[in-house]
Formats: C-alpha cells, structure tokens, sequence
C-alpha cells in the first residue's frame, strides 16, 4: 500500500522534459520485455489511483510479469506525487510526467502505447480497478486463441450495487468468433476488459483520436474492424467506478453537445472507411439509435431543458450524416420506440415526440396488447401510430405451482425471437456473477413451460433472485406478472383475491 515517503516529491527538482515534452521515471525498466501493458491515463485522480494501482499490483498474473505505464496529464492535485512514490518503490511502474495537459485521454494512452513493450495490451482508468484475476484470464485467452483482441465482463460498481456492463460480450466463452456475429458488439467501445495485441496497433496505425468525447469509440471501432476474430470470457475482469462521489471523469464534464458533436464526428469516420455495408450498417447503428436518439433525448436532460430547440437542430445535424448512405437508418434499430421517435422527428411532431418519451420514463407499470403473436406497449395517446407502440419480446406469467417434487412455470412470450429462447435463469440479487440456468423448453407458438425438480432448486443458495428468460444466446426479457393484458380486443385483468388467490376477469371492448 502506497505511503507517502521521507522525502517529498519537487518536480522542479526531480523531472527534466524530453524535446517531446514528458518526462519517464524508470525509463531504463522499458527494456525489459514482459508479458502485458496496463497504460493507465492519470489527471486529477489522487482520490481514487491508489486503489487503481493496488489492484494492479495485486494481479494473480504476477505483477512482476506486467509492466504498468501510468501517464499524468498535468494533474493539479496529488496525483503525481502519489506515481512518484509508486514508481520510486516498484521498478516496473513507468510513471510518465506531461509538461502541459493535453484536454484528452487520448495523448496519455497513445503515448504508453508507443512507450510499450509488451506483446499484449490493455487499459485502466484512473477511477477504477482490476479483479485480481482479470489480466491472467486476458491474457491466457489471448494465448490460447491467438487473436488480435479478446474481452472479459465489466462490472458497473455504482452506489445502488454492482451490475454487468454490455452482457452480450462476457455471457458466455466464445474462441476465434466473428465480431460481426455478435449484433451488439459496437454497443461498448469503452477501454474496459479487454487485451490487444500491440502488433495490430502499430501495423494498423490505430490510436485514439484527440477528442474530449468518444475517441475510445473510433479506436475500438478500428481495433474490431481489424481482428477477423474475437474471443470472449465470462470472468471478470474490470470494475468501472460508477459511485455517486465519482466526478473525475473528464465524461461527466463534456456537455450533451459536445458528445453529439464529437458521435458525430466519429460517424463520418466510420462513413470514410468505406466499409462492407452489413459491417458499416452495425457500428452506424450504436451511433445513430444509442448515441445520438436514446442519449440525446430518452434522458431527463431533454426533458427538463427551456433549450430543446438546440437538441432538434443538433439531431438534424446527425440525420445530415445519412442522407448518402442508401439505406434507412431506422431499420437496424433494435428497439421499435426509438423507430417512433424517430418518425416522429423526421415529422416535426416534437411535442407529440416530447410526450412519448416523457410518459415512457414516467409510466414504470405499463400495459401491453398481443396481436397476431407479436407484442405492443399500451400508450395513453388517441393518435394511430402512438397508440400501440411494439416491443422487441414480452414474456407473460400464466401459471406457477408445485406438483409433488416439481415446480411447473408456464409463461406466454410473444415476439419475432420466441424460437430462440433457452433457458430460465436465477440470478442472485446480491451478486449478479451468480446465476443458475435451467434448460426452458419452447412449444414453437410462444407457450414456454419449465419443469425443476424441487431438488435442483434446493441446491440454490439462501438469496433474493432475479429471474428471467434467456434468448437468442445473450438477450434477455423479465416475465412480465401483470393485473392487465389486452389480446385480440379483449382484456384479460388478473387479480389477487382478499384471501391471497388468483383471479381473473375477461371483459370485451
């Protein structure tokens, strides 16, 4: 653990500038090859780097086995003083000192990746931390496989608990896949859980752009788009700090325009690379429907803003961006209310637009209606096309009992993906890394039945859990319990009686 040491840290006395402007503490270390690069950018972060550092240093890799750039962008608080003695104590902490701040991560994590000399390459912020087996479980995938880049779980460490970040990359052990074989692989481009080799990054000439906003997202773009295959673990790997008292983010100071600007600015980068059209169609998607719809305006910012003028003429910059592309960017959105959101905008219905995203996170409880086997959200709206709205997939309660030592759930799931559902999943509460598939068994006309022998499920431990049902490898849908349905026009009100039974009332329109 990091003490402060006898002797205090001058910089006037103690760093002397390259021409290029930084300073290297233990340079003469970098000419001893080990097995992985951590390269850590470092600005105003005294609040949080000793942990960041400890969870290096404690890595069942071997921290002997790693070598740990850290690179401070002219940090005004007691960051630097804080690498001085980290770097005075371990040799294999390159501790670099910018003369001026850059404004971006960017320079830092450029500058250790030309500083490196691993094979092997991966990040961590300032804020956050490694689990102690993440760079091992990193680095012997990449080993084994040989691919150009691998990825592990994150985990969102936020006051209200931990949760998984971007599941469909660590949900399960894939070896050698296609990026393009899983959808929503361009939805995280954070530098979080993930290990590259630094050949790519040389060959390929990939770094980040100088961007106060989404330059991790053009670099992981070029590092995908690069790596004919991929491979992924469920192990964690990362905690991204999430907490209340977290305000070093250099994210949490760039405005909503700012970050529109700068997905804008990556969108006509990715436009450039002329890439094949599906591939292209995928990474525009998170940048059009994620980024630039649920970000700009399915938040609370939007909606509280006297300024929502400014949001309009903002997202009509990004609609500019796709007029050349010769497909209609709305159908590769994987959620239909941001296709509604969508036309509703491309209509100059903002207040109808306005209303709909407002009720939407307001309303928590809402209704749905089931037609021709697909599901459709309920809205309050008289207007046609507000009024039923569809949803992805819809999972609804029928029926749960015990029959001598089994336990029966039958459920209704409605949607396109009812053939691809798989399992039924308990996930504890308490620790989202702990769950329990059991095998789910689909009908093929969206009547799903599970049978548990009671023996299995009292092999679970003592826990609250989630359940929930497991689709198309990844995906997920709750099942849903509600006191109302609508199916074909009539309405289906399930009920509790006064003596704790379950009832129902069918009424027609």
């Amino acid at each position: 653990m990091w003490r402060l040491g006898s002797k205090k840290f001058n910089e006037a006395k103690d760093i002397k500038y390259n021409k290029d402007g930084y300073f290297v503490k233990n340079e003469s270390s970098l000419q001893k090859k080990r097995k992985v690069t951590v390269i850590t950018p470092v600005y105003n972060a005294s609040s949080s780097l000793v942990k960041t550092i400890e969870s290096v240093i404690d890595q069942s890799l071997g921290f002997e086995h790693i070598e740990y750039i850290l690179v401070d962008d002219k940090s005004t608080d007691s960051s630097r003083e804080i690498l001085w003695e980290y770097a005075k104590t371990h040799k294999n902490i390159i501790a670099v000192f910018l003369k001026s701040n850059s404004g971006s991560p960017a320079v830092p994590r450029n500058l250790g990746i030309e500083l490196a000399t691993s094979d092997y390459v991966t990040f961590l912020d300032a804020d956050d931390w490694l689990h102690k087996d993440g760079l091992e479980a990193l680095y012997e995938l990449i080993l084994e496989t040989n691919d150009n880049y691998v990825v592990g779980r994150t985990m969102k460490a936020a006051t209200q608990g931990l949760k998984i970040v971007g599941e469909h990359q660590s949900v399960m052990e894939r070896r050698s896949v296609s990026p393009y074989s899983i959808p929503h692989i361009f939805q995280h481009l954070g530098p979080t859980a993930r290990m590259m080799k630094k050949k790519l990054l040389m060959d390929k000439q990939i770094r980040f752009p100088h961007m106060k906003f989404a330059e991790d997202k053009q670099f992981f773009i070029d590092v995908l788009t690069n790596s004919p295959t991929i491979s992924t673990t469920k192990q964690v790997v990362y905690y991204a700090n999430r907490l209340d008292d977290n305000e070093s983010s250099l994210t949490t100071k760039t405005t909503i325009m700012e970050k529109t600007d700068a997905n804008i600015a990556v969108i006509k980068y990715v436009k450039k690379k002329k890439l094949p059209m599906e591939h292209e169609k995928m990474i525009l998607n998170r940048l059009y429907e994620f980024d630039c719809i649920t970000r700009l305006f399915d938040r609370y910012h939007f909606l509280k803003s006297e300024a929502k003028e400014d949001y309009f003429a903002k997202f009509q910059e990004v609609l500019e961006t796709s007029n050349d592309l010769g497909y209609e960017i709305s159908d590769n959105f994987f959620h239909p209310i941001n296709k509604v959101i969508y036309q509703l905008f491309k209509q100059g219905e903002y207040k109808k637009m306005e209303n709909l995203i407002r009720w939407n996170k307001k309303e928590k409880f809402k209704q749905y209606l089931v037609k021709d086997n697909l599901p459709y959200m309920i809205t309050p709206f008289p207007e046609e096309d507000l009024k039923h709205i569809r949803v992805t997939m819809l999972a609804v309660y029928k029926n749960g009992y015990f029959d001598e030592e089994t336990y029966k759930l039958e459920v209704d799931v409605y949607g396109e993906d009812v053939d691809k559902v798989s399992e039924l999943v308990f996930r504890n509460r308490k620790d989202v890394n702990e769950e329990y598939p059991f095998e789910f068994k689909a009908d093929g006309k969206g009547k799903e039945s599970f049978t548990v022998d009671i023996h299995s499920l009292n092999e679970l431990p003592s826990a609250s859990f989630e359940v929930f049902i497991r689709y198309d490898v990844y995906k997920k849908i709750s099942i849903l319990r509600p006191e109302l349905i609508q199916f074909e026009k009539r309405t289906f009100n399930f009920y509790t009686t006064i003596n704790s039974n379950l009832g129902l009332k069918i009424t027609e329109p």
